[in-house]
């Protein structure tokens, strides 16, 4: 009597299966791409282009405004320009409005070339009429100043040239520069750099951003403020050195070479409210300035 075999396709009878292949591709990528990145992130951690956030909570408050001043330092020299700007580095010291500081952004020589440029046509410094773009006076404003023509000389056009790279804005886009001076007892109310007119914006749209150059070094007060900034002032590594006035909301003081970069619109094209600035009194010393205003359009000249 012969015995047959039992079919390999008798029912109930199951063969072992290995993993499937189609199943643990997924996986396999999943832990293949996981493992990519960690190898990345140890390598970004090792050359100290990325840090991990240390919080202790002993730390005192002045902790958040260190977090927020990202410093860094370069020593780039120019081609054009006066003088020797030495080492610059830029300092944010705001988000909320966005404010940076550029250190050593001109020379001391181009500093004392804009004042001499500028020394023979100073006049009372005046405001923009909203109804009819001319200039007015007005108390709010007790500096006496003048313009100074866009790309008025090569010198002018080398930090004109500057502040478009600076900001990545063309010099297009930027107005004429204003020299101001403020002697003891001046000072500038806290208002808006931005239109909410039609009249001054037809020419180069709103204006987007405000460089304010310091031309000279202040003893005491003519501090820029802002005083509806987010910012803790009190915890700021400069407070002691401020004014009554340059205490009330983050400050800057005047150092002869640094540049004040703040944003009047925010990052979606919207009117930044925050960037409410002023000039507080000064109370000893003299105090020179060169401010740019760039539009968002070219600024027709």
């Amino acid at each position: 009597m012969a015995f047959s075999r039992p079919s390999l396709n008798a029912r109930g009878v199951r063969h072992p299966r290995m993993f499937s292949s189609r199943r643990s591709s997924p996986y396999t990528f999943a832990l293949t791409i996981l493992l990519i990145l960690s190898v990345v992130l140890l390598m970004l951690l090792a050359l100290g282009i990325f840090s991990l956030p240390v919080h202790s909570d002993s730390a005192p408050e002045a902790a958040d405004i260190h977090r927020v001043r990202s410093v860094y330092k370069k020593t780039m020299t120019d081609g054009n320009g006066l003088g020797n700007r030495g080492a610059q580095w830029a300092e944010v010291i705001s988000w909320e409005p966005r404010a940076s500081v550029f250190h050593n952004f001109l020379s001391r020589e181009e500093c004392e070339y804009i004042i001499n440029l500028a020394k023979p046509h100073m006049e009372k410094s005046t405001v923009v009429d909203s109804a009819t773009g001319k200039s007015k006076d007005s108390r709010v404003r007790t500096s006496s100043g003048t313009f100074l023509q866009r790309g008025r000389d090569k010198i002018i056009r080398a930090i004109e040239k500057r502040i478009a790279d600076y900001t990545f804005i063309p010099v297009e886009h930027g107005e004429g520069l204003q020299v101001l001076h403020y002697e003891v007892g001046q000072k500038y109310e806290p208002h808006f750099d931005y239109f909410l007119d039609e009249f001054n914006t037809k020419n180069g749209g709103q204006r987007m951003a405000t460089l304010l150059m310091y031309l000279s070094d202040v003893e005491e007060g003519g501090e820029t403020g802002f005083p509806s900034a987010k910012v803790n002032s009190s915890s700021l590594p400069w407070f002691n050195e401020l004014s009554e006035c340059g205490k009330k909301g983050l400050s800057v003081k005047p150092k002869m070479g640094d540049a004040l970069l703040f944003w009047s619109m925010k990052p979606d094209a919207t009117l930044d409210p925050l960037s409410l600035h002023g000039g507080c009194p000064l109370i000893k010393g003299n105090k020179w300035s060169a401010t740019k205003w760039i539009r968002v359009h070219e600024y027709k000249v």
